[in-house]
């Protein structure tokens, strides 16, 4: 049917869209960047899952539209994101304390896929990010297939550039094989998550 014919020529600036501005550093990318560092790739992957999982339940929440559901409840948007809040001071915390990765106990017990979840469903970059590339453009007439194609395409570009973020910070990893180093790259990466949770909280 005509109605749900994809637009196939307006994939491209969608994609490229989104990698603009969802792509761009906050809470969610740095503390990416900073998991890579100081954990590695694999040590960190769970946490890289519940990332994308909770992106994708904002990016769901937008298309259906709970995102107006929720803005009506204000309280609950509030409680959520100072509880995300919380934990990236937590998972802060633990990256600036991290062991060098050569030592064994560098075990990434804090960057957990519940942890990432939580911070990728109540990261307000992402639901601020998400809706504007969301509106961006139009993929179909009928808005259920417009839904769903925006849906699909923008799930990868999660995936893409969150794991493209993980393994900028592993890319870090060689500056953190002594004690000193470690330490001083783990310290500005924990304060550069912090700083990119509170301009989101401040935005």
């Amino acid at each position: 049917m005509p109605d749900v014919a994809i637009r196939w020529e307006s994939i491209g600036p969608l994609l490229l869209t989104s990698l603009a501005i969802m792509g761009s550093p906050g809470p969610a990318t740095v503390s990416l960047v900073a998991a890579g560092s100081a954990y590695g790739v694999r040590r960190s992957l769970r946490y890289l899952a519940g990332i994308v999982a909770g992106t994708w339940i904002v990016l769901v929440a937008v298309a259906s539209g709970i995102t107006a559901a929720l803005l009506a409840v204000p309280a609950l948007g509030v409680v959520l994101v100072w509880v995300a809040a919380a934990y990236v001071l937590w998972l802060a915390y633990q990256i600036a304390t991290a062991p060098p990765l050569s030592e064994p106990e560098a075990a990434a017990g804090a960057v957990s896929f519940g942890g990432g979840t939580l911070l990728g469903a109540a990261n307000p970059k992402a639901w601020v990010a998400i809706a504007a590339v969301f509106a961006s453009a139009r993929l179909a007439d009928a808005a259920a297939a417009d839904a769903a194609a925006k849906v699909a395409a923008l799930t990868v570009m999660i995936v893409v550039i969150c794991a493209g973020w993980l393994v900028a910070g592993r890319s870090i990893a060689p500056l953190l094989r002594s004690a000193r180093s470690a330490r001083a790259v783990n310290v500005a990466l924990a304060l550069a998550v912090v700083a990119a949770t509170a301009l989101a909280l401040l935005h």
